[in-house]
């Protein structure tokens, strides 16, 4: 039996994953759940799942939940950043869910190490941000990172109980989102609800707006270094759009292994939680016939320029990674709140970075102040 605490179980994430739970009750528990706004999920939640513990935004949606729970379950509430970070390091809890989404994620993250807690992580922002630290307590406290995104759990599968040295180059494959064949003029008109309308995966407002950007693949370059080691320069996106190869590795002897699937989270949230077994989830396999054929081609750097500003921040290194995440925070909000246009979201990313004097080797305090001062000057740029 292991112990879950789901950090963002109201997201697609989170649903998903208690989806597994409800389908195998001998072999997860949930002890923490966490939401910022949602409550009347969180509560149908809580019913089912009787956590110990949860936590919810701030002290009036605390309240909120208080009066909302009508059955016997009454666990302990809390609320904002040290709630959410004692329900990752929760006494009872073996693996915790990282699927918050943001930067929010980042200080749970490190407590859920310091708790010596392994961690199932969705939450890219929290390596972006401060990868070295938190990679560094992990190793320091013995503390597992299993990736969750579908490309970073195809890429663990892939060089599982494979040498280091052997592999030579991974292939980060994209769906290349809703507008892969939109024109770069057509751009200042793409609406809100064509952004959102993504043609493979169900995800979420945030993670839906970055994949139609091509920002989470930049996100989830700079995650790759941090997890398996790898130089960028080591690291070729590919826009795949059928999404069923999630990603690849090639080795120094030429061959390529794929890691495929059909696009639903469910397979890369097992196996974390999982690991290092496998779970009968009731998937099918890939339909080869009726596929035919897989593609895949080079994105277009001119009309998703996130990719480069990724790999300017893992060039430049220190406070930058930070700065370009908390940009495109406050920038894909503001596009969600129609404050600005399609376009203009690479704009503000862009002169937010330019506008940054960035900072070598910084503490974790240097970070925040750096995602502090990004989302200020974001905002005063809009």
């Amino acid at each position: 039996m292991k112990n879950l605490s789901i950090l963002g179980a109201t997201g697609s994430i989170g649903t998903s994953a208690l989806d597994i739970v409800r389908m195998h009750p001998d072999l997860f528990r949930v002890r923490a759940l966490t939401a910022a706004n949602n409550l009347p999920l969180l509560c149908r939640q809580i019913a089912e799942f009787t956590p110990e513990v949860v936590a919810v935004l701030d002290a009036d949606k605390a309240r909120e939940l208080a009066g909302m729970l009508t059955g016997p379950c009454r666990p302990d509430i809390m609320f904002g950043e040290i709630g959410y970070a004692r329900a990752a390091a929760w006494k009872t809890t073996d693996m915790v869910l990282l699927a918050m989404v943001g930067a929010a994620g980042l200080k749970p993250a490190l407590a859920a190490i310091e708790a010596q807690k392994d961690i199932a992580l969705a939450n890219k922002e929290t390596l972006v941000m401060a990868g070295d630290i938190v990679m560094a307590r992990a190793r320091e406290k013995k503390v597992s990172i299993l990736p969750v995104d579908s490309e970073h759990s195809a890429i663990f599968q892939c060089i599982m109980g494979k040498r280091n040295k052997d592999v030579k180059q991974v292939f980060l494959t994209a769906s290349g989102g809703p507008f892969r064949n939109t024109p770069k003029e057509a751009f200042e008109k793409i609406t809100r609800e064509d952004a959102l309308n993504h043609p493979n995966w169900s995800m979420g407002e945030k993670i839906s707006i970055d994949s139609a950007t091509l920002m989470n693949k930049g996100l989830e370059l700079i995650e790759a270094v941090h997890l398996f080691g790898i130089c960028h320069e080591h690291i070729q996106v590919l826009i795949h759009p059928q999404s069923i190869v999630h990603s690849m590795v090639g080795f120094t002897d030429g061959a390529v292994m794929a890691q495929m699937g059909v696009p639903d989270m469910k397979q890369a949230i097992g196996f974390a939680l999982s690991f290092p077994e496998r779970l009968d989830l009731g998937m099918a396999f890939p339909d080869f016939v009726q596929l035919q054929s897989l593609t895949f081609h080079a994105p277009d750097f001119q009309r998703f320029p996130s990719l480069e500003f990724a790999r300017q921040a893992c060039i430049r290194k220190g406070t930058l990674p930070a700065v370009m995440n908390a940009a495109n925070e406050v920038a894909v909000q503001a596009f969600l709140d129609r404050r600005m246009g399609f376009s203009d979201i690479f704009r503000l990313i862009s002169l937010t970075m330019d506008c940054h004097t960035c900072i070598d080797n910084p503490d974790l305090s240097g970070i925040i102040e750096a995602d502090h001062w990004a989302r200020t000057k974001a905002e005063s740029l809009i």
